[in-house]
């Protein structure tokens, strides 16, 4: 069974910067795939970034390119999530599932995630 738990979000101004993270425990394998979704109030969860745990695979929606940074360090079992240029757009809760499948041609779809975190909230303030 794995688990996860994001940490890291908060109350931040225009502009700024955050690093969330996601620390997962379980038996786990390289090839899984880990993403961050965000849910921002009154709209559907949307798909942002994902890397394979191993992290030889990145992948970002394009409205969040250049600013979001995905990155996976396997021996301290968390992945994270930089967040640049922060807009108040980007206020949500994120989120951070596992696909215990390796479906890495899917990563944006969230059925293919069994796994799912808590979510931290993210608020961007102007």
């Amino acid at each position: 069974q794995v688990q996860l738990v994001e940490s890291g979000g908060g109350l931040v101004q225009d502009g700024d910067s955050l690093r969330l993270s996601c620390a997962y425990s379980g038996r786990t394998n390289h090839n899984y795939v880990m993403a961050w979704f965000r849910q921002a109030p009154g709209k559907e969860r949307e798909f942002a970034a994902a890397v394979t745990l191993g992290g030889s695979n990145t992948y970002y929606r394009d409205s969040v390119k250049g600013r979001l940074t995905i990155s996976s360090d396997m021996a301290k079992n968390t992945v994270y999530l930089g967040m640049s240029g922060l807009k108040p757009e980007d206020t949500a809760v994120y989120y951070c599932p596992l696909d215990a499948r390796g479906r890495w041609s899917e990563r944006t779809d969230p059925s293919i995630y069994w796994y799912w975190g808590q979510g931290t909230q993210v608020t961007v303030s102007s």
